[in-house]
């Protein structure tokens, strides 16, 4: 679907930070015409709109008239409502990352979706780091995986847990790294300066032998955003925040017999660096938002596939909701009689 002058009409509805930036680079998107925004708060859409030169509806109904494809970027309890409303006039829609605040809500839009026959992205974006997507080419058949997603605190998404703030990205990473059913979840964590858990692991087992381990933290002094990945070919460092990292497998010059042995060779006076290869991995300058962005447009055109499809976003969900249960029960269980 386009405008008369060939252009995907494109709005935003909520600019708090997140909602900002996507307004902010939708501005530029070739094929896109940025057609407005909407937030609930008046002051904030003239704020926004001052500063980008969109322009600001006073409710939501007036946006969708206008647009061929909306970004949800609300608090997540209002993502059905205003997913639900876009999706019902046939507007292609991509929410932000959690889709929902619980399955029966994600459910209910990805029913709305199939019924209008629009397209549906989730917003996780790390799908679209840099770091990752140079390690593409690299990627096997992960066997272990450990991600770290720490930050210092700040009175933000502190209405939910930090797993569904923040870990929830990783779910969604290892999900789409291993694409093999979970077996098992194992989770701890406790909340530390909110009501909500604050500082969470979860381990979980694959079908077919991989684990992955990840710890997320809102309470932490410093901020790292990591991705480490183990598997037969070798071992990638992915710096999340970055967009880097790094490919490490033994040299291909080694004798065949010691590579075929299973038997470490002997370290020779190099050291670790003459026997492994250490290959950089860079994904260019490119803003992940703006990758994301535009892969919602190419979806939105029929030139392809969303990223994140909502049964993707509903996944991730699922497993998420099931870390938090596990974690209540634990602190239920840890607490003193």
């Amino acid at each position: 679907m386009k405008g008369a002058d060939g252009l995907l009409r494109t709005g935003v509805v909520g600019t708090g930070s997140l909602g900002f930036h996507h307004a902010r680079i939708l501005r530029d998107v070739p094929e896109v015409q940025m057609a407005g925004i909407f937030d609930v708060r008046p002051e904030r859409s003239l704020e926004v709109s001052r500063e980008l030169e969109v322009r600001a509806f006073d409710d939501l109904d007036a946006l969708l008239d206008q647009v061929d494809a909306v970004v949800v970027a609300v608090p997540t309890a209002d993502h059905e409502s205003v997913a639900t409303a876009a999706l019902g006039r046939g507007i292609h829609v991509m929410v932000e990352k959690p889709m929902a605040p619980d399955l029966d809500a994600a459910d209910r839009i990805l029913a709305a979706a199939a019924s209008s026959g629009a397209v549906l992205q989730i917003g996780h974006v790390e799908r679209f780091n840099a770091a990752l997507q140079a390690a593409e080419e690299y990627l096997e058949r992960p066997l272990f995986i450990e991600s770290h997603r720490i930050a210092p605190f700040v009175p933000r998404s502190t209405d939910v847990a930090v797993v569904l703030d923040l870990m929830i990205h990783d779910v969604d990473l290892v999900q789409a790294l291993v694409r093999q059913p979970i077996r098992e979840i194992a989770a701890a964590g406790l909340p530390v300066l909110t009501a909500n858990v604050d500082i969470a692991n979860a381990r979980l087992t694959f079908e077919g032998g991989a684990v992955a381990n990840l710890t997320a933290s809102r309470v932490s002094i410093e901020r790292m955003r990591k991705l480490r990945i183990f598997q037969r070919s070798g071992y990638l460092s992915l710096n999340l925040a970055e967009g880097t990292g790094e490919f490490l497998r033994l040299k291909q010059e080694l004798p065949i017999a010691v590579q075929a042995s299973g038997i470490a060779p002997p370290i020779p006076e190099g050291g670790m660096d003459a026997l492994v290869e250490r290959i950089p991995l860079t994904g260019g300058r490119v803003e992940p938002l703006r990758r994301e962005l535009e892969n919602f447009r190419e979806a939105c055109l029929g030139r392809g596939n969303p990223a994140v499809s909502g049964r993707d976003g509903r996944e991730a969900l699922a497993v998420t909701l099931s870390i938090e249960e596990r974690i209540r029960s634990h602190v239920s269980h840890s607490r003193p009689a």
